[in-house]
C-alpha cells in the first residue's frame, strides 16, 4: 500500500506542476499558441479515449462488466453535464459590470473541483495496478497542458497579474492531491477494485473527450486540418496502447 500511496502522491504532483504550463506560453503569439493547441487538443482526445477503451474498461471487465457497471459509466457522465451545465449557467447569469470578476472566481472553483476529480481518477487507477495509474495520469496531464493554459489565460483576462494568476493557478491545482488522498484512504476500507471509482473515470474522460475536445475539432475546416487532426488523434490512442506492452 505504501507504493500505491507514492505512485499516486508522485503523480498527483506532477499533475499539479502543470498549472504553471502558463507560462511557458508568455513567450508565444496567438498564431503559434493555436497552432500547438490545435495538435494538443486532437491528441488529449484519443489518449482519453484511448485509456478508457483500452485500459478501464477492459479492467472491470476482468470483474465483470454488466448492467450496474454501465450504470456507474452513466451516472459519471450525468454528473460531469450537471457540473457543467451549473457553471454554464452562472456564467450566462453575471451581471455585465461584474462579469469579468466573477467568472474569475467562478472558474478557481471550477478547476479546483475539476482537479480534485482527477486526483480521485489517478489514486483509483492506480489502486488497480501501476500500468492503469500511468495511463490514467498521461491521459490526466495531455488534457491539463491544454486546460491550464485555458486558465491561465481567463486569470489574466479577469484582470490578475501574471503572477497572482500563476500562483492561484498552482494553488487550485493542488486539490487534486486532496482528492488523491481521500481515495486512497477511503480505500483502506474496500475489499477488491473500486469498480464504481474506475467506471467514473472512464465517464469523466468520455465526457470531457466529447463533450470539451472534439466539439473543438470540429470548429477546424479544411481536408488538411482533418487528416491532421486524424493523425495525433491516432497517436494519442496508439500511446495508450503502447502502454500494454508494460505489463
Amino acid at each position: 500500500m505504501s507504493q500505491i500511496w507514492l505512485y499516486t502522491l508522485g503523480s498527483v504532483a506532477l499533475v499539479s506542476g502543470m498549472s504553471l504550463v502558463g507560462i511557458l506560453t508568455l513567450g508565444l503569439n496567438n498564431d503559434r499558441l493555436k497552432s500547438i493547441l490545435f495538435y494538443l487538443i486532437s491528441f488529449s482526445a484519443g489518449a482519453l479515449l484511448g485509456d478508457v477503451f483500452i485500459h478501464v474498461i477492459p479492467e472491470i471487465a476482468e470483474i465483470g462488466f454488466g448492467a450496474r457497471e454501465g450504470l456507474y459509466f452513466i451516472v459519471g457522465i450525468l454528473i460531469f453535464f450537471v457540473l457543467e451545465r451549473f457553471i454554464l449557467w452562472h456564467h450566462s447569469h453575471d451581471d455585465h459590470e461584474e462579469k469579468i470578476h466573477s467568472v474569475v472566481y467562478l472558474t478557481m472553483v471550477g478547476d479546483s473541483l475539476h482537479n480534485f476529480i482527477d486526483g480521485m481518477v489517478i489514486a483509483a487507477s492506480f489502486l488497480v495496478n501501476p500500468v492503469l495509474g500511468v495511463a490514467s495520469t498521461l491521459a490526466v496531464i495531455f488534457h491539463e497542458i491544454r486546460q491550464e493554459i485555458g486558465q491561465y489565460a481567463i486569470l489574466i483576462h479577469g484582470g490578475w497579474s501574471k503572477g497572482k494568476a500563476l500562483w492561484y493557478n498552482f494553488l487550485s491545482a493542488l486539490t487534486s492531491v486532496l482528492g488523491a488522498v481521500v481515495v486512497l484512504v477511503f480505500a483502506q476500507n474496500l475489499e477488491g477494485p473500486p469498480v464504481f471509482l474506475l467506471a467514473f473515470a472512464g465517464a469523466s474522460f468520455i465526457y470531457i473527450a466529447m463533450s470539451d475536445l472534439i466539439p473543438e475539432l470540429h470548429k477546424e475546416v479544411g481536408l488538411k486540418r482533418l487528416i491532421i487532426q486524424f493523425i495525433w488523434f491516432i497517436v494519442g490512442i496508439g500511446l495508450m496502447a503502447s502502454l500494454l506492452y508494460l505489463e
